[in-house]
C-alpha cells in the first residue's frame, strides 16, 4: 500500500508541475494585445469638390476611413467670391481667431493613429474651419498629415499653423495634391510609414 501511495503521489506531483509549466509557457508565448490605435482617417473639407476628390484618392491608397468636415453654416458661392472684400471666406481668413462651427463629429477619434487632414488653400493657408476641426479633438500622440489643393499656393504655411494648433501631435510635412500623379502620391504616403 505504501508503494502504491508513493507512486500515486509522485504521478500527481508530476501532473501538477506539468500543468503549471504549460500554463506559464502559454502565458509568455501568447501575443499581447496592443491597445494603441491602428486605423487611419482621412478628414477633408471641400466646397467645390476638388479637395474631396483628392482626399478620397488618398483614403483609397491608405485603405483609410473618411470623414467629411461639414460646416454648420454651409458656404455659398457668394461666401467664396474672393473678389469681394467682405465675402465670408475673406473675413474668416483675415481673423486668426475665427472658428467656424462644424456640424458633425468623428465617432471614436481615439481609434485613429494617424489623421490626414485635407483642405483647399484660402489666402495662402488652411481655411479657419480646419483650425476648428483640429482644436475639437485631443490629437496628442497622433500623426497629422496635411494635404491641400490649390491653384498655386503650397502647403507650408498650413503645416506651420497646424504644428502650433495640434498640441502633442506629430505634424508631418504636407503635400499639395492635384499637381502630382497617383503614383507620386502613393510613393509619398509610403515614405511616411503610416
Amino acid at each position: 500500500m505504501k508503494k502504491f501511495l508513493t507512486v500515486f503521489l509522485a504521478a500527481l506531483t508530476m501532473m501538477l508541475f506539468t500543468a503549471c509549466g504549460n500554463s506559464a509557457a502559454e502565458k509568455t508565448s501568447a501575443p499581447e494585445k496592443n491597445s494603441a490605435p491602428e486605423k487611419i482617417l482621412v478628414a477633408y473639407f471641400s466646397c467645390t469638390g476638388h479637395t474631396k476628390t483628392a482626399a478620397l484618392e488618398v483614403a483609397e491608397l491608405l485603405n483609410a476611413d473618411t470623414f467629411e468636415i461639414v460646416p454648420a453654416d454651409p458656404y455659398t458661392p457668394a461666401d467664396l467670391d474672393y473678389n469681394v472684400e467682405n465675402c465670408r471666406a475673406n473675413v474668416e481668413q483675415k481673423d486668426s481667431a475665427a472658428r467656424p462651427e462644424i456640424k458633425n463629429k468623428i465617432d471614436k477619434p481615439e481609434q485613429y493613429k494617424a489623421i490626414v487632414v485635407a483642405f483647399p488653400i484660402w489666402w495662402g493657408a488652411e481655411p479657419r474651419i480646419i483650425d476648428t476641426f483640429v482644436e475639437s479633438y485631443d490629437l496628442a500622440g497622433k500623426k497629422i498629415i496635411p494635404v491641400c489643393t490649390s491653384g498655386g499656393s503650397d502647403v507650408q504655411a498650413s503645416v506651420n499653423n497646424l504644428r502650433e494648433l495640434c498640441k502633442g501631435a506629430t505634424v508631418t510635412e504636407g503635400k499639395r495634391l492635384g499637381i502630382i500623379s497617383k503614383d507620386e502620391v502613393k510613393a509619398w504616403l509610403d515614405s511616411l510609414k503610416l
